[in-house]
């Protein structure tokens, strides 16, 4: 199959970030590759967000919004992205962050060369302008997940079956999510790659690993240590 004819669900779940959203959807929007749709959940946001995501949304047919009534978290508005998608292969971007014009299409591109289950790239951080992930991209990922998550969860693609036999996102956490979720795929030993080339520009100020440290640490803290979360959020 050519890889145009395949398609890309692209999740976007979003709160409260109207200063962000615009250039986040815009970018997927910008993308070379055009066989996807952009799948975006606002999760009850309570500035313009929703608003300002819906005019955008009329303008290409390829993007699809709805609202969740009430405050759901990043990890079970995900899940019902999955459940809402179309595609082929899963995307995911992140309504802070921009994807380079080339991502999908590049990804697409490596998936198929390699016969991937998942991949992932490095990014540029807006902050500092750095590369990221820097030394630790070249330490195995099956070394280093047992310390850090070494994927940027943004820069996700995969087949959509791999969300499939991995259940998703373990909705039992309610931060972290991403790093549960790269531990089971490694677990289940799918094939994957980091692009070394960044596609993505990534924003670490004012996030949900800044402002939710604590709470991501302790989430995190259980992923390493194989053992249920039970905080309650």
């Amino acid at each position: 199959m050519q890889n145009k004819q395949e398609k890309i669900s692209v999740l976007l779940a979003t709160y409260n970030d109207s200063s962000t959203i615009t250039q986040s959807i815009e970018s997927i929007l910008s993308q070379t590759y055009e066989n996807f749709e952009l799948l975006i959940l606002d999760d009850c946001s309570t500035d313009d967000t929703f608003h300002i995501a819906d005019e955008l949304v009329k303008k290409d047919s390829r993007l699809f919004l709805q609202k969740n009534n009430v405050n759901l978290g990043l990890t079970k508005s995900l899940n019902i992205l999955i459940q809402k998608s179309s595609g082929n292969f899963i995307a995911r971007q992140d309504a802070d962050d921009i994807s380079l014009p080339n991502r999908l299409q590049f990804q697409v591109q490596v998936m198929s060369k390699y016969k991937l289950d998942f991949c992932t790239t490095r990014s540029i951080r807006t902050d500092s302008n750095r590369i990221v992930p820097f030394f630790s991209h070249y330490i195995p990922k099956k070394i280093l997940i047992n310390y850090k998550n070494p994927f940027i969860h943004g820069t996700l693609m995969a087949k959509k079956e791999v969300f499939i036999k991995t259940n998703n996102y373990d909705e039992k956490y309610y931060y972290s999510q991403d790093y549960k979720l790269f531990k089971d795929f490694l677990n289940q030993n799918f094939k994957y790659k980091v692009i070394s080339k960044p596609l993505y520009l990534l924003n670490m100020v004012d996030n949900i690993s800044t402002n939710k440290s604590e709470e991501q640490k302790y989430y995190a803290d259980c992923v390493r240590k194989n053992i249920e979360p039970d905080l309650i959020i």
